[in-house]
């Protein structure tokens, strides 16, 4: 009994001086109105918000406020400063450095963000005299917040420190720039699986989250993507934005962005799936869950997520993959191939498929040589296309040319009659092409 009166009283004295600078902040932003300049909230001022709500937090959870129903609604009123702000922070690093990304056609893109923006700040706005009027009541010192707008200074994109440290002669290795744009490929391919091309309704988003699109699954995607962007800075391009070769650091401000709106979503999603969507079974939290619900709109923060972030990092995906082709054809190294066809049935749908697949997997332009005629080895239909020419000319061998890394695997392939026995039926591959299983 007596340690847990002096846990008490510890805790009593400490929560005045862990929840001081984070009421601050909840002062200074309750002064804002439904018609504030989002250019209010500034990085500055989402970092303080993110740095003070993360230590309140993780003060909370360590003296249990999780199993606690009187302070359960301000621990969960902390978590979402937290995740709420850390959305908007990846808002406003997009806001802030859009114009170096080079994207085009991004009229709609700044359109939803603008909308995104004010979600993510009206939401804050809200919650600030809501956190304030549950500090009063668990009897917690409102302190006087000697914030101001001046406080937090914005970012101006055209403040640039004088360009004198020249990129262009880096010793770019066409290797890194051929594996990040294969993985640029491969990524955009992979974000089929949850990507969306068209805006959903609430009743599709509904259905969607979280048992198709969640967090486990955006923050895998953004690690991709975040690894994309570390090689890239780290083997390609040291240096800014404005100048060097355009269509590398067009392709880094596809994956660039892609990787802050997979951010935002993360986060969001986060916040929907442990707070607002199932928060468990016990009275308390479902109740909470409701006040939570009153002042932060699940349906808006899913189409935020959604229609905005999911939305767009498809599209920028997509649209990033013709840079990425042509960057790849550049710097590929190339060969050519001389191999046999496969033997009694030619190239039908399974040895058509095999070898479209492999160039597919490494991205870089292959065709296939018969005679005077090119076909396009990346293509199923065009190699069935030059099979029946095959036939057709009773040819024995044909000529692949091109990205080296898939003539090395056509090569195996061909090795094993492209996977496949005399009459036709599969038979094991290589573990070097373990891929095409």
């Amino acid at each position: 009994m007596m340690n847990e009166k002096l846990t008490d009283i510890a805790f009593a004295k400490k929560i005045g001086t862990y929840s001081g600078d984070f009421l601050k902040c909840c002062v200074y932003i309750s002064g804002f109105g439904p018609d504030a300049d989002p250019c209010i909230f500034t990085k500055k001022l989402y970092s303080l918000l993110i740095a003070n709500s993360q230590l309140l937090e993780d003060f909370l959870d360590i003296h249990g406020a999780k199993n606690n129903k009187n302070w359960y609604f301000y621990r969960e009123l902390s978590a979402a400063i937290r995740h709420i702000s850390l959305a908007g922070y990846s808002q406003q690093h997009i806001e802030n450095r859009l114009e170096f990304y080079d994207l085009d056609d991004i009229k709609d893109f700044q359109a939803e963000g603008e909308k995104a923006t004010h979600f993510i700040t009206q939401t804050l706005i809200k919650l600030s005299p809501v956190i304030l009027e549950e500090a009063a009541r668990l009897s917690i010192s409102i302190p006087e917040s000697d914030l101001n707008i001046q406080s937090f200074p914005g970012l101006v994109p055209g403040d640039m420190l004088g360009f004198d440290i020249d990129d262009e002669n880096i010793d770019q290795q066409d290797k890194n720039i051929v594996k990040i744009a294969s993985e640029f490929l491969k990524v955009a391919k992979a974000l089929d699986q949850v990507g969306i091309y068209q805006r959903c309704t609430p009743e599709e988003i509904s259905a969607m989250v979280p048992t198709k699109v969640n967090e486990v699954e955006i923050r895998r995607f953004e690690m991709l993507v975040h690894n994309l962007q570390s090689s890239f800075d780290s083997y390609v391009i040291h240096g800014g934005y404005l100048f060097g070769n355009r269509k590398l650091k067009q392709l880094r401000g596809h994956f660039s962005v892609v990787f802050h709106l997979l951010q935002i979503i993360g986060r969001l999603l986060h916040f929907y799936e442990r707070h607002l969507h199932e928060v468990g079974y016990k009275e308390i939290y479902v109740h909470v869950k409701d006040r939570l619900a009153q002042h932060i709109d699940p349906e808006r923060m899913m189409d935020v997520a959604i229609n905005y972030g999911l939305y767009f990092a498809y599209k920028f995906l997509t649209d990033g993959k013709t840079l990425a082709k042509t960057i790849l054809n550049e710097y590929i190294e190339r060969s050519s191939l001389c191999v046999g066809i496969p033997v009694t049935r030619g190239f039908h749908a399974r040895p058509s498929l095999m070898v479209a697949k492999i160039v597919e997997h490494y991205g870089g332009k292959v065709e296939m040589c018969v005679g005077a005629d090119r076909f396009d080895a990346g293509s199923v239909l065009d190699l069935q296309w030059a099979g029946g020419k095959i036939q057709k000319e009773n040819i024995a061998k044909v000529v692949f040319e091109g990205d080296v890394r898939a003539l090395n695997d056509i090569k195996i392939l061909a090795s094993v009659n492209y996977g496949e026995d005399s009459m036709g039926k599969g038979i094991p591959l290589p573990d070097s092409l373990k891929y095409l299983r």
